[in-house]
């Protein structure tokens, strides 16, 4: 859970940008069934990642949070073995990863805080256990944080490699904006360009950004 109240509001907006764009792409009839798990999970995600931020959200069940985000961990690799589209399959291998330790990470976060608030005796058995001024390790800008060394230094490094991997994406976002962008005369772009194509990288890097920094506070 967040402490400062400007970053949680920080935070809040970074995933509620995701979280909708991967609603919005659910709901477009041009998204594929792969694709339509892939944005469904990506909204759950950004959702829950919001609730983490904020003191409601460690009343939230922990186990169920975790079945969801290891089996979607666990569905995009699955998924790009056998749907691997256009891709090889070698290829859609490497462009899934991403999303699965993405899933993976949240998985293990939502259990690790669930774990450190049992163990501080806050811990209803289900829920995160950890309320503002009750936290198991208030610290800063965070009033939760992981004490144990294993896990603080398993949560800094998912901070250093989401880190990377949000800024690979936003490079890639930033790279089709350049070249998908309309022509400066303002007129529409040609016919079968995608001018949405920068949007799906770019909630990508949000998210795991937004990710990094609340994996760098638990540490």
């Amino acid at each position: 859970m967040i402490a400062a109240n400007g970053l949680r509001w920080i935070l809040t907006l970074m995933f509620a940008a995701p979280a909708l764009y991967g609603l919005w792409r659910l709901v477009r009839p041009t998204t594929g069934l792969t694709g339509r798990v892939g944005h469904l999970l990506h909204a759950a995600m950004g959702v829950l990642m919001i609730a983490m931020a904020w003191p409601w959200g460690m009343d939230l069940a922990v186990a169920p949070q975790v079945v969801l985000f290891a089996a979607g961990a666990l569905w995009f690799v699955a998924a790009s073995l056998v749907w691997p589209g256009e891709r090889s399959r070698s290829g859609a291998v490497r462009a899934a990863w991403p999303h699965a330790l993405m899933m993976g990470a949240m998985a293990w976060m939502v259990a690790a805080m669930g774990t450190s608030g049992a163990m501080a005796g806050h811990g209803g058995g289900t829920g995160h256990g950890g309320h503002e001024g009750h936290a198991a390790s208030g610290s800063g800008l965070a009033s939760m944080s992981l004490t144990a060394t294993g896990p603080s230094v398993a949560s800094a490094l998912l901070a250093v490699a989401l880190t990377a991997i949000g800024l690979v994406w936003l490079a890639r976002a930033l790279d089709l904006a350049r070249v998908r962008a309309p022509l400066p005369a303002g007129g529409p772009a040609p016919a079968g360009t995608d001018t949405t194509a920068a949007l799906d990288p770019a909630c990508h890097a949000v998210m795991a950004l937004g990710m990094a920094v609340m994996f760098a506070l638990f540490a």
